[in-house]
């Protein structure tokens, strides 16, 4: 039972991290937006939710290439990703 409790308190903190990690993400790229002259209405980002999952892998293994990783960030982040943002007519 106990062990039970730890890993349910595990998922609430990866939870957790995922939705602050992404919305973070979603900071950064309505600034990246707005700088660039587009319109991005308030109006709009209360209806966005950091809590979804596509971006997160449940199951099997996640193989990194750290140092590929690491040479395509800017300023500690990775740029933004133009094509998806075109999509989502952003």
């Amino acid at each position: 039972m106990i062990q039970q409790t730890e890993q349910a308190w595990c998922l609430t903190v990866l939870t957790n991290a995922v939705v602050t990690w992404t919305t973070e993400c979603y900071t950064l790229a309505v600034q990246q937006l707005r700088a660039d002259g587009r319109a991005v209405p308030d109006e709009v980002l209360a209806h966005i939710s950091p809590g979804h999952s596509d971006n997160i892998n449940f199951f099997g293994v996640i193989n990194v290439d750290i140092e590929a990783e690491l040479a395509k960030l800017s300023g500690g982040w990775r740029p933004l990703r133009p094509a998806q943002l075109h999509e989502l007519g952003l």
